[in-house]
């Protein structure tokens, strides 16, 4: 049994942007050379989240926005606001809502994921970012 970290880094635009993440993760257990076990996917930041989906157009660019604007709204005057003198008081409850890990099964040195299950990464921040997911692999070669 091995356990092998890899980060991968990208830049976001905020306001719900979602990132398939799939490809890099494949990426990275090729490089961790692994052939069967768990990965554990870990966005670093309270304003992010980690989840599966299937990611098409309608579902990306809006369903899913107006989802989260209905449970927790841009622009609304949240208490976090009034502590740390920002406007991201939607995205850390979005952060909650969605959770910042998920770990993913990896078989025959590949992702056990369905048809048309994608792992995503979403920043709820209210201002562009650069972003850090750590992707934990714990397996056999």
């Amino acid at each position: 049994m091995q356990v092998v970290s890899k980060y991968i880094y990208f830049k976001t635009k905020g306001k719900t942007d979602i990132i398939d993440i799939t490809p890099q993760l494949q990426e990275c257990l090729g490089l961790v050379e692994l052939t069967q076990g768990n990965a554990t996917v870990f966005a670093i930041g309270s304003t992010t989240g980690i989840t599966t989906i299937e990611y098409e157009p309608g579902l990306v660019n809006q369903d899913i926005r107006e989802i989260y604007e209905k449970i927790a709204p841009y622009g609304k005057d949240y208490k976090h606001n009034l502590t740390w003198g920002d406007d991201n008081g939607a995205a850390h409850l979005r952060s909650m809502l969605t959770g910042t890990s998920l770990t993913v099964p990896f078989d025959n040195g590949t992702f056990v994921l369905g048809t048309w299950q994608q792992v995503v990464f979403i920043d709820f921040d209210t201002r562009p970012r650069e972003r850090k997911v750590l992707i934990q692999f714990i397996g056999n070669k």
